[in-house]
């Protein structure tokens, strides 16, 4: 007898709907009766170990596993399967096609995934969110998925995600789906409402940093155009602690943002039970990182923590301890937002839309410029700076000295305390409005991803302007990438002022914030 189910599975970011067909062979005689299963289709070593889990899943779920030859297609049979999420569909199939689902040849509209344990329990997968959605976009109108993942199924609508425990579940189920009965288990339901309520529901907040009045300002100029931003400052100076406040200032999060950073975060395993990601990611990965780790890859390339911090922001702790072949990775995702990661079998694109922030020490000992005494050589100093390449400065429009506080300031004698978030985050969506006016029905949505072109239409100075800014290109020893990054600079900080023009003002703010284009480390 033949039966088909319907699974699914994810590449990349993206799920193609795989259709699963068994087929059962009676045997000729009682020395063949020994159940054989064959699995064709591309699968790989976990798809094809598949066999001794579903065999042991439906006997101790009190099914009888029939005395057959069977035979279990995936197709499309030219793409290559990976992972036990095959597991819960196949044993669907096998159980429909001995007739344990009734007088059926198929599952109709009735997608199903999950790993199965060997005493029938369905375990959780990766990739449920990118899977609901192209379950929905196929017109298949019901998803039996395992109980972890089944929250951050349903925030797909127009599709009934049924949380599956077991395999008796998942038939008993199937039984009353293609009966017409009402289930026995009712499909979850989401009130996206409570999205908007969790949105900026963050731990930390700007008003709990001491001083650093003039890091905390640049961070806002970053946030509010998009910039990327390198921190510079002795150890203990508050640049971790700073950086990792810069989600609280950022716009929240849309409803379309969330779902594809819940997508990427859903293949990669990161999601379980919280379902919709809410807030704008924070990830910091250490020094030690692999390009693979950073970037992404594997046999069936998965996203790294460039792409787990799409519509956030990576921080690069220590940025010179990093090893130059990963940092210089990073060059195609800061200009292009996105990744391509090409094997010999597949070429998948993962999304890469993040705002960088990076923090160093002045010199290898850290104390450079501060007032404890340094005992690095310029010529240390100078390798030591020299280990972040010209072209990944080149893509970082702001460089910003982050002195020690003072004693009077970390008591907070006689200092005004700084702006909480939400007052930061109000003033950054401003501009950031004033933005997505200027460059509506274009591509780029914020001040630092504009073109020449746009820098001469948006960026134009007066006298007093020009002539400020030809003065920092000749006395400071400005490139001309800087004098680019200086103009996209200005603008932003002309946005957040309320600004239609950029004032002398803007210009020498932004020329300030250009620490290592200033012969620095002379």
């Amino acid at each position: 007898m033949l039966f088909l189910t319907q699974s699914a599975a994810v590449y990349g970011i993206d799920a193609l709907i795989v259709d699963i067909e068994v087929n059962l062979q009676p045997v000729k005689s009682e020395a063949d009766a020994i159940p054989q299963v064959i699995i064709v289709g591309l699968p790989d070593t976990a798809v094809r170990e598949s066999r001794e889990r579903i065999r042991a899943a439906i006997t101790n779920s009190s099914y009888f596993f029939p005395f057959h030859k069977t035979t279990i297609n995936l197709a499309p049979a030219d793409v290559r399967k990976a992972g036990a999420s095959f597991d819960l569909p196949i044993a669907l199939g096998i159980l429909g096609a001995n007739g344990d689902l009734g007088n059926l040849d198929s599952l109709e509209n009735t997608l199903s995934i999950g790993e199965l344990s060997l005493d029938g329990r369905v375990r959780p997968v990766r990739g449920a969110l990118s899977i609901a959605l192209q379950a929905r976009e196929s017109g298949i109108t019901n998803l039996l998925i395992p109980e972890e993942n089944a929250t951050e199924a349903a925030v797909v609508d127009g599709i009934n995600v049924f949380p599956i425990r077991d395999l008796r579940d998942a038939v008993g189920i199937s039984q009353d789906i293609q009966a017409g009965k009402f289930p026995r288990i009712e499909p979850l339901k989401l009130n996206l409402a409570d999205f908007q309520e969790d949105r900026n529901q963050y731990r930390v907040d700007f008003a709990e940093v001491r001083g650093q009045q003039s890091a905390k300002r640049a961070l806002e100029v970053a946030s509010a155009g998009g910039h990327n931003i390198l921190l510079i400052g002795p150890p203990g100076s508050g640049k971790t602690m700073i950086a990792k406040r810069v989600p609280t200032i950022m716009p929240p999060l849309e409803f379309e943002e969330s779902l594809e950073i819940t997508k990427i975060h859903s293949v990669a395993g990161l999601t379980g039970k919280t379902g919709l990601v809410s807030e704008r990611q924070f990830r910091s990965p250490h020094h030690t990182i692999s390009n693979a780790g950073l970037i992404g890859g594997g046999t069936f390339p998965r996203p790294g923590e460039v792409s787990l911090a799409h519509n956030g922001v990576l921080f690069l702790d220590e940025l010179p301890e990093f090893d130059r072949s990963v940092l210089e990775v990073l060059r195609q995702p800061l200009e292009d937002k996105q990744v391509t990661i090409s094997r010999a079998t597949m070429s998948l694109t993962f999304p890469a839309h993040f705002m960088m922030v990076a923090s160093m020490n002045p010199c290898p000992c850290g104390y450079f410029g501060s007032q404890r005494e340094c005992k690095c050589s310029p010529i240390q100093i100078q390798r030591y700076v020299g280990r972040i390449s010209g072209p990944l400065l080149d893509r970082i429009d702001i460089h910003i000295d982050v002195p020690a506080v003072n004693f009077k300031e970390l008591r907070g004698r006689g200092v005004p305390e700084g702006d909480s978030s939400s007052v930061i985050r109000e003033r950054v969506i401003a501009a950031r409005n004033v933005q997505l006016q200027r460059f509506k029905g274009s591509p780029v949505f914020s001040n630092s991803a504009m073109s020449p072109t746009q820098i001469r239409k948006h960026c134009s100075l007066d006298q007093e302007s020009e002539s400020l800014l030809e003065r920092a290109m000749l006395r400071q020893g400005l490139s001309a990438r800087a004098h680019d990054r200086i103009l996209k600079v200005s603008r932003t900080i002309a946005d957040l002022a309320g600004s239609e023009n950029i004032a002398p003002t803007h210009i020498s703010e932004a020329i300030n914030y250009r620490s290592l284009d200033r012969n620095y480390w002379a």
